[in-house]
This record gives C-alpha cells, sequence and structure tokens, in this order.
C-alpha cells in the first residue's frame, strides 16, 4: 500500500475496505498501524507501513480518511514505539526526545493533523519508563494539547496496566474488558476523580455518536 506513494488510491482502498466492515457488522476497524520498520524480520513489518515515518504518517491518514468517509471508526496503532513483536507488554523502549518526535511519533502526528482518526490504540510497551497507555505526557500533553487530538484513546488487548491509571492519564477504555470495581475502589480512595470518569465516558459516547 505504501509503495504506491498515492493517498488518493489509498483513500480509495480505505473506503471500500470500510464498506466490507460495515457489511459485517462492525464499527470500528483496527487499522492503520504505523510503527517504524527497524528491523527487516519483526513480525509486524507486513502491517506497518515504512521506516520513514514521512510516508507512514501521509499513507495512514489518507486510509484514515477513506475509512471514515462512510462512518466507520479508524483506530490507529500502536502509539508509541511499538517497534518489534516480541515481549511487548515487557519491552521498555529507550530514547531521546528528539529521537521519539523526528521518528516514532512523526507519523502519529501526521496521521491525526490531517485526518483526525476516531480512535487511536496505546501500545502494550513502556517507554522510557513509562507504560504508554499510563503516560499523561504522551497522552494529554502531546496528542491531545500539542496535536489537537479529539478522539477516544483504548488500551491494547489485555495490557498489564491498572485501569485507573490509564482513565487518570487520559486512555478512555480498557480492552477486551475492564474492572468497574477497581475504579469504584480508586473513586472511593481519591486517587480518580469522577471528572475523569465522565470525561472518558464523553469521549467513549461521542466516538459510538459518528458511528452509522
Amino acid at each position: 500500500i505504501a509503495c504506491t506513494w498515492n493517498p488518493g488510491l489509498v483513500c480509495e482502498l480505505g473506503r471500500a475496505a470500510a464498506l466490507e466492515v460495515k457489511e459485517n457488522g462492525f464499527g470500528v476497524w483496527l487499522t492503520p498501524a504505523l510503527n517504524i520498520h527497524r528491523n527487516p524480520i519483526c513480525g509486524r513489518n507486513f502491517e506497518y507501513f515504512s521506516e520513514d515515518p514521512l510516508i507512514s504518517g501521509k499513507i495512514a491518514a489518507a486510509e484514515v480518511r477513506g475509512i471514515q468517509s462512510v462512518c466507520v471508526a479508524a483506530s490507529a496503532k500502536h502509539f508509541a514505539c511499538n517497534n518489534k513483536e516480541t515481549n511487548r507488554p515487557q519491552c521498555d523502549s529507550r530514547l531521546s526526545e528528539r529521537a521519539l518526535r523526528e521518528i516514532y511519533l512523526r507519523g502519529f502526528e501526521i496521521c491525526v493533523k490531517e485526518s483526525q482518526p476516531w480512535t487511536i490504540m496505546c501500545s502494550y510497551n513502556v517507554l522510557n519508563g513509562r507504560r504508554c497507555c499510563n503516560s499523561y505526557e504522551q497522552l494529554q500533553h502531546i496528542l491531545r494539547d500539542e496535536w489537537g487530538f479529539e478522539g477516544m484513546l483504548t488500551t491494547d488487548w489485555n495490557t498489564p496496566c491498572e485501569q485507573q491509571d490509564s482513565a487518570r492519564a487520559g486512555c478512555d477504555l480498557t480492552m477486551p474488558f475492564g474492572r468497574a470495581y477497581k475504579l469504584k475502589a480508586a473513586l472511593e480512595e481519591g486517587t480518580l476523580t469522577r471528572a475523569h470518569l465522565e470525561t472518558c465516558a464523553r469521549r467513549i459516547l461521542n466516538m459510538i455518536l459518528h458511528l452509522d
């Protein structure tokens, strides 16, 4: 797909595939995946676009536009630095802010600013010592405040994180299921506020309202 260098064609592809998604009764398609090709034997290279963040971002943005043109939600993933398949939940990606912003976040930034995906999936891994779905700096400061992301954030499936920490950081939905008793306990202890929960719930409902 990325080798076409043709955003218009990719947009058409996204639209056609999203119609098939809708025909099968689904509202969210867990794509595009735009992590960086770092190793030629990475088990997910078939799903990621490129070793270059510019083409990754441009092609992902085009695919998102096509998908969402028929009211199916695109879920851009995996945010961020999920660039290998082995031991993803325990991997700690250590890198400088310059490398992070110029290489590993750049494609996501382009995709968000050009096509505003309705949802983004956080990655399994830890990034500089902080699990991605628990990182307020990554999810709020960069994704929402700097780039203007307006959609819903979700964890990857069975990410080993505490749901209340994710909610406090701005990750709205825990997949494939949550643990309401932990949220209730955190609320009673005062480590999580009603405002946190209402904010997450509002973004989930807003995403659902986009679907047809």
